[in-house]
C-alpha cells in the first residue's frame, strides 16, 4: 500500500528539541519502522539521530503499518523517487468477519459476522479474482488531497468526497498463514495500492466482511528488510558509528543493469556529456567509475549513446568513497 498516514504520532515519539551540529550524509537507511509512528515522524527521528542535513523517505507508512522504510540522506534524495515509483510487498492480516469505519484497526466496528468456518481455499479462490491490473477506490481514509486537504480530514467531519478510481496491478496473494477469524497474505503489488482496500474486497468476495488487522512492509523493489534497523537500534549505538548505518544510494537502482567508465569518461559523464557506449539500450542504468564504489549515477541508453538522469557532484562521489 501506499497508504498515506493518517494519524499524527504522539507528542513523546517526537525527538526532543535538543540543538545539534548537523552534518551531511549521503546513503539510504533501511528502516523498520514501529508500530504507531508516521513516516514522518520517523524520518525526523532518525534525521535527528543521525545529526543529518538532509533527508526524505520514499513513500509513506500508516501509523498502524511497520516494516521496510528507506530513508534517503543527502545525495540519495536525487533518487528517492526510484523507490517511491517501486513494486512493494506486504504482509497484510486481516481480521475476518469484522468490517469498520476505516477499514483497519483503528476505525469503529460496523459489523461483526461468523467467519471461523472460512478455509484457505476459500480466501485462495477469493485473492485469485484480484490479481493482476485492477481498479480502486482511494479511501476516504487516505491522504490523498482534495482542495488541499487531505481526504481523512474530510471523513473525520463525516463529509464524503467523491473520488476517481485508480487503476493498480496486484502482482500475487499468497497465503502466509490462516487462524480462526484472521488470515495473512503475503502481498505483491505495485505503487499506489491500497491494502486496505483490498482487505475489504477479499472481505466481500468472501460474504463476511474483512478488515485490515495489521500490516508490515517487506519489499520495496530490490530492497528488503534483511539488514534493516530500529530506531532503538541506531539510538543505542554510539553516536560516531550511527553513519556507517547508510548504504550507497545505488542501493535504490540494484534493479538496473551497471555501467563502467574509465576515468576520462567517467568525467565526461559527471560533467553531463553524452557518450557512446558499446552496451545494449536500457531504460535505466547505474553508471560507476573506474573504482569499486564510485557510483556516479543513473542513466539511460538510446541507440549506443549513454545519456545522464541524475549525477552525483564530484564532492559526493568522494564522500561515498571515504
Amino acid at each position: 500500500m501506499t497508504e498515506a498516514a493518517v494519524s499524527a504520532a504522539p507528542d513523546a515519539a517526537r525527538p526532543p528539541r535538543v540543538r545539534v551540529q548537523r552534518r551531511p550524509l549521503h546513503g539510504v537507511l533501511l528502516l523498520d519502522k514501529p508500530l504507531g509512528l508516521s513516516s514522518n515522524d520517523a524520518l525526523q527521528k532518525a534525521k535527528w539521530l543521525l545529526r543529518a542535513e538532509k533527508a526524505g523517505h520514499t513513500g509513506t507508512l500508516d501509523p498502524l503499518a511497520t516494516g521496510l522504510l528507506p530513508l534517503c540522506f543527502g545525495a540519495a534524495t536525487k533518487f528517492s523517487q526510484l523507490s517511491l515509483d517501486a513494486d512493494k510487498r506486504y504482509l497484510a492480516t486481516l481480521a475476518l468477519g469484522v468490517r469498520t469505519t476505516t477499514g483497519d484497526a483503528e476505525g469503529e466496528v460496523l459489523e461483526r459476522h461468523e467467519a471461523d468456518h472460512i478455509t484457505a481455499k476459500q480466501v485462495q479462490a477469493a485473492s485469485r479474482a484480484f490479481v493482476g491490473a485492477i481498479d480502486q477506490m482511494p479511501p476516504m481514509y487516505s491522504a490523498l488531497k482534495h482542495e488541499g486537504k487531505a481526504l481523512y480530514e474530510y471523513a473525520r467531519q463525516g463529509i464524503e468526497i467523491e473520488r476517481k478510481s485508480r487503476r493498480v496491478t496486484i502482482h500475487a496473494i499468497d497465503i502466509v498463514a490462516m487462524h480462526p477469524g484472521t488470515v495473512t497474505l503475503d502481498v505483491r503489488c505495485t505503487k499506489g495500492t491500497y491494502i486496505r482496500t483490498l482487505a475489504e474486497d477479499i472481505g466481500a468476495a468472501l460474504g463476511v466482511g474483512a478488515s485490515l488487522a495489521a500490516l508490515r512492509r517487506t519489499g520495496s523493489g530490490g530492497l528488503t528488510l534483511n539488514g534493516a534497523v530500529t530506531l532503538a537500534q541506531i539510538e543505542a549505538l554510539p553516536d560516531e558509528q550511527r553513519a556507517a548505518l547508510l548504504t550507497s544510494p545505488d542501493c535504490l537502482l540494484l534493479d538496473a543493469p551497471e555501467l563502467r567508465l574509465d576515468m576520462p569518461e567517467a568525467v565526461r559523464f559527471l560533467s553531463g556529456l553524452r557518450r557512446r557506449v558499446d552496451a545494449p539500450d536500457a531504460e535505466r542504468v547505474r553508471v560507476y567509475g573506474p573504482e569499486p564504489r564510485a557510483f556516479l549515477g543513473s542513466a539511460h541508453i538510446t541507440a549506443g549513446e549513454l545519456i545522464a538522469d541524475r549525477l552525483l557532484t564530484p564532492p559526493e562521489v568522494q564522500a561515498l568513497l571515504s
